[in-house]
């Protein structure tokens, strides 16, 4: 049996740069894994507010959420494809994962602190980002996020690729930051 890897697609825009640069990594990692893909650009995942909240302590979660929070914390590895928006990424990102974030799902407490239930062990974080700030750059907090979020859920090491300063690029620019992001991505891929 093969194992298991979560796909989740962030990109919004058909011509994704970041979905370019994951498009061979996941048809490579698919000869090993067997990849569950959520596509988020119209996927309506609401907004987690006061009367989902209200729910969630009445034990009411969709089905369909909670079904899909068990295949992402069953999941071997993860991978997120997500370009660079307002110094993180798209809301519809940091939506999907309130949703997921379920208690004994993805997570549980011994009523001292959290823990996570997530058997992961690695996550692939792909991103592109118009203006020139790196990865660890105090202006990037995406990465912090899934680290963080990371943390909560148990997942493992957190690995990324990335290519920076995209919309300052010549056209030509952009292709060989493309293509070198996608050859750092399959050689991490070896090893994922």
């Amino acid at each position: 049996m093969m194992e298991r890897l979560f796909y989740i697609d962030a990109t919004m825009r058909e011509e994704s740069r970041t979905r370019r640069i994951a498009g061979p990594l996941l048809e490579e990692l698919g000869k090993r894994y067997e990849i569950e893909t959520v596509r988020l650009d119209g996927a309506g995942f609401p907004a987690v507010d006061g009367r989902i909240l209200r729910d969630r302590d009445n034990g009411i979660v969709p089905e369909e959420y909670a079904e899909m929070s068990r295949r992402l914390a069953a999941a071997d590895r993860i991978v997120i494809a997500a370009p660079f928006w307002d110094m993180s990424f798209p809301s519809e990102l940091k939506v999907f994962f309130e949703n997921m974030s379920l208690f004994n799902i993805t997570f549980g407490s011994n009523d001292r602190e959290c823990y996570g239930l997530c058997r992961c062990e690695k996550v692939l974080y792909i991103t592109t980002r118009g203006m020139n700030i790196r990865t660890g750059d105090e202006l990037e907090q995406a990465t912090p996020y899934i680290r963080a979020l990371s943390r909560l859920w148990g997942l493992g090491e957190l690995t990324v690729v990335s290519a920076e300063n995209m919309d300052y690029s010549s056209p030509e620019e952009i292709e060989a930051k493309i293509a070198e992001a996608t050859r750092e991505g399959l050689e991490i891929c070896r090893y994922f």
